[in-house]
């Protein structure tokens, strides 16, 4: 009988028992990737398979070698219980073999499962290997959400996705049946826009506020009416289309993306966002899935029953800190004052001219803010995401001090004349939500409940006033981001007063 050992997790050599997860390996062979020529069975125990040279095929689990014409060499494919995995490389080793046992537990199980292995050990392909077998076995687990932290991770998953589809359709043959296969990634404007006068902005929100100009709802309907006004082939020409705008299948990452929006002049941005319903895998930022303002837009419209996967996912604390986090300097919350003016002065100018729409947007408010939350996907709000607010509030009438604009917006200035006073201190000052709130109230009469509709309230107003770019509207609504968060949640979130600007390090500047 081999000798089995069970060790921490040290180098792509050895394996611990990690978060209840026992992971062994034959210490005997652990040095010797199963590859082309070995058999499987001396390699990794837990495999039956039968030693032949050449092709070799096993009952239960085993491995199957095939010479096909993905760069004419071997690669390897193996069956797991159920499950046919195609692997396209021409090696397995006994870790990586480990690693899919473990995963295909998790889901046989309907758990979760926290799994790890050294850089460089082939943790992308063994997960996509193994999770695109499951789906075929069992299309009722619905599709795989890999969560990356950058641009590049993104692009490397899905060249992934691509080698193993093509080995995988490689292997089966042309003639052999083929069920719809869709992934794509999920990325900003500004990596997926093709229309040359928006993507050539200098930064992100600038890119944001141009494709508002031309896409938001009541964009088109005036230039519908007027027959003149700034545009966007690629978004009319997609949305003239509506549902029926389906892409093939396929792997697409951004460039694809773009070169399909060229090909068949549709905007990439909005056609990944109405194809990832339908998609088998996608893949997106950890934004998407864990920031609850920028999950309430997209991911909200994806089915409960997904695998979802954090790459990396040792920074799912970190990201979770920064996504709900708000921090503000003085420079921020002068440019928030300045377009809170601005803002008073477009709603006196609207009284004038739509005075229906003014009233309107106040009785809506009067029944909750409910009635407003489902906005066309083309009409966020250059304020930023809305803060998510307890079904209970969106069922409540707004309170009467922000129904109306004029004195929404004097409140919204008496809170960033307030922080301002606050960074005057000469020393760092930490204290619990309660305390600032109890300090708040103190000085500007300002209390906690309005505080909790500040930004869905600016965000409706914003809409009211048709806004696609105003100066400095990210700074308001930061500001009013933390209105809403520090008066919604009484635990888990610190006030920080700190006098002095720091770098990146920490070290003040």
């Amino acid at each position: 009988a081999p000798a089995w050992r069970c060790v921490r997790l040290r180098s792509g050599l050895e394996h611990a028992w990690h978060s209840g997860f026992f992971l062994y390996y034959n210490c005997r062979s652990a040095r010797s990737p199963v590859a082309a020529n070995n058999a499987l069975s001396e390699s990794c125990s837990p495999v039956s398979a039968t030693a032949a040279r050449g092709h070799r095929h096993a009952c239960r689990r085993g491995l199957h070698v095939c010479s096909k014409k993905l760069s004419e060499r071997k690669m390897v494919r193996f069956t797991l219980d159920d499950l046919d995995v195609f692997f396209p490389y021409p090696s397995l080793y006994p870790e990586q073999f480990a690693y899919m046992c473990e995963l295909k537990k998790a889901l046989d199980a309907e758990g979760h499962a926290l799994l790890e292995m050294p850089t460089g050990t082939g943790k992308t392909a063994c997960l996509l290997a193994l999770v695109t077998a499951f789906q075929h076995a069992h299309p009722e687990a619905g599709k795989l959400i890999y969560c990356t932290r950058t641009v590049p991770e993104m692009e490397k998953c899905l060249a992934e996705l691509k080698r193993l589809r093509k080995y995988r359709d490689e292997v089966r043959g042309a003639n052999a049946p083929k069920a719809p296969f869709l992934a794509l990634c999920l990325s900003s404007r500004r990596n997926l826009c093709v229309l040359d006068e928006v993507v050539n902005r200098t930064d992100r929100e600038s890119v944001d506020a141009e494709c508002r100009k031309r896409t938001a709802s009541w964009v088109r309907e005036a230039r519908a009416q007027t027959g003149s006004g700034p545009c966007c082939s690629f978004h009319d020409t997609w949305a003239a289309l509506g549902t029926d705008a389906q892409i093939p299948d396929g792997v697409y990452d951004a460039e694809d993306l773009r070169r399909l929006g060229r090909r068949t002049g549709w905007c990439p941005y909005f056609v990944a966002r109405h194809a990832i319903q339908h998609a088998n895998v996608v893949v997106y930022n950890y934004q998407y899935m864990l920031d609850p303002r920028v999950a309430g837009l997209v991911t909200r419209e994806l089915e409960k029953e997904s695998i979802v996967v954090f790459d990396e996912g040792h920074n799912i604390d970190n990201i979770c800190i920064e996504a709900l986090s708000v921090e503000l300097d003085d420079k921020s919350l002068r440019a928030a004052e300045r377009c809170a003016k601005r803002l008073g002065r477009k709603v006196d100018q609207l009284k004038e001219s739509d005075a229906q729409r003014v009233r309107q947007e106040y009785d809506n408010l009067v029944r909750g803010l409910g009635l407003n939350q489902a906005a066309p996907r083309t009409d966020d709000a250059p304020g930023g995401p809305a803060a998510p607010l307890p079904d209970e509030l969106l069922r409540e009438a707004v309170p009467g001090s922000v129904r109306r604009a004029e004195q929404f917006l004097q409140m919204l200035r008496l809170l960033a004349q307030h922080l301002l006073r606050r960074l005057s201190s000469q020393r760092v000052e930490v204290e619990s939500t309660t305390a600032f709130l109890a300090g708040l109230e103190q000085r500007t009469t300002l209390q906690a409940k309005p505080l909790k509709f500040f930004h869905a309230r600016l965000q409706q107003l914003l809409r009211t006033l048709r806004c696609v770019e105003v100066e400095d509207a990210r700074a308001l609504g930061r500001v009013a981001q933390f209105a809403a968060t520090v008066s919604t949640y009484a635990e888990g979130f610190s006030i920080v007063v700190d006098p002095l600007r720091r770098g990146s390090s920490g070290v003040p500047e």
